[in-house]
């Protein structure tokens, strides 16, 4: 007898980037579903294939969802058991899918999860932030207007906020926060479970210069803040200097112009002062 039910529809998490990363039973689902709904079906193939799994897919993805559910319904309902997984991680999470469950649920279909990779809360794990609340916030918006709102009404939120954002847009939501947000701890994940996973934690201030001095980022980030408190943090002398000390003793220092373009910016200080800051404390370092 197989674990597997027939007329289920099974939530199934898979790896974000580390193929080891999936369960026994994830594996066993796969293997013993009628069929598999994947986000991307050539991008799942891999996987598939690294675990001899030879159940046939049919895509599901934002683009075709409102068609597929028919389909996936009819299955359901003949005794079918259907495997639903996304690109990367617990599907439904910032990712398509949700209506489906939804009409599932409305037609008395059972559904059943299998946990697994999540990157939100595998990057909480290891960021160094308030774990005791937090708030999973997705993807923010990409137009500057609605990032700016979004992240004011989020200024008064005590909960560690968690963002996904991609590596050309990293930069630009850093920044808004720090300049909406003020300067809190964070941590920025990127590359989780590959080859290349790096954590960055410091303050958002230094953050945004460590970002700015790289030419180019590479791999999907997740971005960290902590919560508000009840004294906001302010950006004073002090801290300029402590951030143009990491700059300068770092393997690659920055140019000293570019340095204060872009600190002169994080601060709200002119541009010409912060430079000066930057060669007196060249001297010291």
């Amino acid at each position: 007898m197989t674990g597997t039910l027939c007329g289920t529809l099974y939530i199934v998490a898979t790896p974000m980037g580390n193929l080891e990363d999936i369960t026994f039973r994830a594996v066993r689902t796969l293997k013993e579903a009628d069929i598999i709904a994947a986000e991307d079906t050539r991008h799942s193939r891999k996987l598939l294939n690294h675990y001899g799994i030879t159940t046939p897919m049919t895509a599901c993805h934002e683009h075709n969802e409102a068609q597929r559910i028919s389909d996936l319904i009819q299955r359901l309902e003949s005794g079918q058991s259907v495997a639903l997984i996304s690109d990367a991680g617990t599907p439904l999470i910032s990712d398509p899918g949700y209506t489906l469950v939804r009409t599932v649920s409305e037609h008395r279909i059972p559904v059943v999860p299998i946990p697994g990779c999540n990157a939100a809360v595998t990057g909480l794990s290891a960021a160094g932030l308030p774990t005791d609340a937090f708030l999973f916030c997705g993807f923010p918006p990409k137009k500057q207007a609605r990032l700016s709102k979004a992240l004011t009404a989020l200024k008064s939120q005590t909960a560690t906020l968690i963002f996904y954002e991609s590596p050309k847009r990293i930069k630009t939501l850093v920044k808004a926060s720090l300049e909406t947000l003020g300067d809190r701890d964070a941590c920025l994940c990127r590359e989780l479970t590959k080859r290349h996973e790096e954590f960055l934690r410091s303050s958002l201030s230094e953050l945004s210069a460590t970002l700015s001095a790289r030419e180019q980022i590479k791999g999907e980030c997740i971005l960290l803040i902590s919560g508000a408190t009840d004294q906001p943090a302010e950006l004073g002398q002090n801290d300029l200097e402590d951030v143009i000390r990491r700059h300068l003793t770092c393997d690659s220092p920055p140019r000293t112009g570019d340095l204060a373009k872009e600190l002169s910016s994080v601060f709200n200080l002119p541009k010409k002062q912060v430079y000066d800051t930057i060669l007196r404390v060249k001297q010291t370092v």
